[in-house]
Formats: structure tokens, sequence, C-alpha cells
């Protein structure tokens, strides 16, 4: 009886298998629709702006809420004056100035996350810090810096700061310890475990940080130019609001709406180019 059932389970380990077909990748029309399809909230958003405006306000109070073709209208004005995009340059070049400046908080979470030492003398001072928000920082920063660039920049690094700080010595303490001790035990050194088995580890949630350091210190940004500019869309929007012109206003409120969202995609797509390995950028 044992032969026949083990030349019974030899048959069965050879026999051919069925074959399990995968699903198709979705075809170009599909692809092409489910692209669509995510327009339709804004759309039926758009149309019942346009409606509510036309046929639900009167002539007076439409000043305080114009419709969506009033508003591509002034756009487009605004945009072949140039005045918009002037506006908008300024913004961006006061945003990476202060970008560039705020970047420092990344070697110094490295540090606070690292070595305990310098976690219990900075940490103290950082959160009595960080809780203060930017814009309460703006009547001193205009006696410091007086009106302009350096005020401005002054107010977006305050923004973009911290949320890189506390993600960076997040990043760093979440690192495996099994990893560091590998890394160790293979005769790496304090340096070379930093760099090599650290810092890679930490690098997704310190971009997390990145991109939420950038959308605070946009708003920070419009924020400051609102009482401390004379250029910028902070400019531009509390300008128009002098002159009752909503449209503008509302011009600047979605450009700035949608450099955000484009900033944000940019540093994503970035990422999800530059680490393949990280499955936490690849979505």
């Amino acid at each position: 009886m044992d032969a026949p059932t083990s030349l019974d389970a030899r048959t069965a380990l050879i026999a051919p298998r069925p074959v399990v077909s995968l699903p198709a990748p979705p075809g170009a029309g599909a692809v092409a629709w489910s692209r669509i399809s995510r327009l339709t909230v804004p759309v039926a958003l758009l149309l019942l702006w346009q409606a509510v405006s036309m046929f639900v306000l009167d002539d007076t109070t439409r000043v305080l809420l114009p419709p969506p073709t009033a508003v591509a209208k002034a756009a487009w004005e605004l945009i072949v004056s140039g005045e918009l995009p002037r506006h908008l340059r300024d913004s961006l070049r006061r945003e990476f100035i202060a970008f560039a400046w705020a970047l420092s908080a990344i070697p110094v979470g490295v540090a606070m996350g690292w070595w305990k030492r310098i976690h219990d003398q900075l940490d103290p001072l950082i959160e009595m810090l960080r809780p203060i928000p930017p814009l309460a920082w703006i009547p001193l920063s205009i006696l410091w810096f007086g009106v302009g660039d350096t005020q401005n920049q002054f107010i977006i690094f305050l923004g973009i700061f911290f949320p890189i700080l506390l993600n960076t010595i997040a990043g760093v303490r979440s690192v495996e310890p099994n990893l560091v001790r590998a890394a160790r035990c293979l005769g790496g050194g304090e340096g070379a475990v930093l760099r090599r088995v650290v810092l890679r580890a930490a690098v997704p949630q310190i971009v997390t940080g990145v991109r939420v350091g950038l959308g605070f210190g946009w708003m920070a940004l419009v924020a400051a130019e609102l009482v401390g500019a004379n250029s910028g869309l902070g400019f531009l929007i509390n300008d128009a609001r002098t002159l009752l012109r909503t449209d503008i206003v509302i011009v600047g409120m979605i450009t700035i709406g949608l450099v955000g969202l484009a900033l944000d995609l940019l540093i994503r797509e970035f990422t999800r180019r530059a680490m393949p390995w990280s499955r936490s950028m690849q979505h």
C-alpha cells in the first residue's frame, strides 16, 4: 500500500497545475475615464457656485461672491498684464529662500534624535518656541527687519523649520535597533552607521516633514505678506480687498491653492523616483 501511495504523491508533485490568470491591466479608456471622474466634484461645485451667484444673489451681494466666469475673466486680465506672474514670482522667491534656511532643521533633528545629551539640552527650548504661531512673530519681526523680504522670509522660516525638525527627530528615533546593532557588529563606526543606516531609514519621515513644512510655510508667507510686504500674492489679496475687487481676491486664493498643490506633487514625484525602495513614498 505504501508504494502506490508514494507513486501517487510523486505523480501529484510533477503533474501540471492549473494556470491562474491574472487580471488584465486597465485599458487606456479606463485610465482616461478614471482621471475624468476625479473632476466630477470640482465641476459640480463650480456649476453650483455659478448658479448661486447668478440666480440667488442680487446685484449688490453678487459683488461679494462673483461667479466663476467673472473670476476667470479677472485671472486672464491679471495674467495678460503680468501682474499675477510678478506677484507669484516674488512669493515663490521668498518661499524658496526661507526653505533653504529651514533645511538646517535636518542636521539639528538628526543630532537630537541620535544623541540623547543634545536632545536633553535643546528639547526644552524647542518645545517652548514651537507652540508660538508664526503670525505672533509678525509685529516683532517688523521691528527687527522692517517691512520687506527679510521679514517675510523669517516668518516663512518659522513655519517650515519645526515640522521638518520634529519629523527628522521621529525618523531617526524610529530606526529599527536591530539594523543599528547589525551594522555595528559588521564593523561600522559611529559615522558610517549614522550615514549609511540611520539617515537612509529616516529619509521617508524627513520627506514627510518637508512636505508639511512647505505647506505651513506657504500659509505663513501669505499671512506675512498681508501686513508686511509690497508685493506677493498676500499683498495682491489685501490690495484687492481695499478696492472691493473680490474677484481678484478669489483669483489670489485659487493661485495659492494651485501652487501649493503643485509643490506637493513635485516633492512626491521626486521622492518616488529618488527612493524606489521606500514603500511609503510610492503611494
